[in-house]
């Protein structure tokens, strides 16, 4: 069996109920959007918990002891899935949809630096790789755009959003923020193709470091790769779960 072939089917059997009830639909957008803010930020050290982020992000309700930079990241990132999903079926993958999609995420956090590439070098904390000198990034960017046109042409959409994050945290174009905008453009271009939002575990955030670790130093994405299919065929059956649609497994 190749390593498309279970989430393809999936997806076909996904397409014949298309589209969902709106009920179904709506549970499933606003449960993926809270678990996904919640584990993105968590990847990146917020320490706010899925209950927490639930109840700031569709209640408002400030949680004491929590800084005023992690509320704003749990607003922010869910704001910026909002901004995704309204952008799936006529925005381009290219260097605005990216600058705008880390304004949102970055916005109140960094002013200076939210929706701007980087003006110095960086150092990534336990990292042996090394991003391009910040004089290179805007050349890298257009290079990672021309890269996407051509690619999506001819790869699996799955490999295709895989790589796609893979080669915007290997350019690291922004101060902060890199490892959200990755993310979210990977399921901008997952959603474009027809999948739904996948959701990169902070329970496997080890796993998930050290495959995108890998394809830096090494150039394989397999890890990775592999990792991702697994959270696309989990959406899937999530979706399935909520709308009572029956799988009926043939392994």
């Amino acid at each position: 069996m190749g390593k498309f072939d279970k989430i393809d089917e999936l997806k076909k059997l996904f397409d014949l109920y298309r589209p969902l009830p709106k009920a179904a639909l709506k549970s499933l957008q606003s449960a993926i959007a809270v678990d996904m803010t919640y584990n993105s930020n968590a990847i990146e050290g917020n320490t706010l918990t899925l209950s927490e982020t639930k109840v700031v992000v569709e209640d408002g309700i400030a949680i004491g002891g929590k800084t005023v930079r992690e509320h704003l990241e749990a607003l922010n990132h869910y704001e910026a899935i909002e901004y995704v999903e309204s952008i799936v079926d006529d925005a381009e993958v290219g260097e605005d949809t990216i600058k705008n999609i880390h304004y949102l995420i970055m916005k109140g956090i960094d002013k200076e630096a939210a929706g701007s590439y980087r003006i110095a070098n960086v150092i990534i904390s336990g990292s042996e790789h090394v991003p391009p000198n910040h004089i290179q990034v805007p050349a890298e960017m257009e290079k990672l755009i021309s890269w996407y046109d051509e690619a999506k042409m001819y790869l699996h959409p799955v490999e295709l959003a895989v790589q796609f994050h893979f080669k915007l945290v290997y350019n690291h174009p922004f101060r902060d923020g890199n490892g959200r905008t990755a993310r979210l453009l990977m399921n901008l271009i997952l959603m474009q193709f027809g999948y739904l939002l996948v959701i990169v575990k902070v329970s496997e955030r080890v796993k998930y470091i050290n495959a995108l670790e890998k394809a830096s130093t090494t150039g394989n994405v397999g890890d990775l790769l592999k990792l991702i299919i697994e959270y696309v065929e989990e959406s899937f059956k999530k979706c399935f779960f909520i709308a009572g649609i029956e799988i009926h497994n043939s392994e």
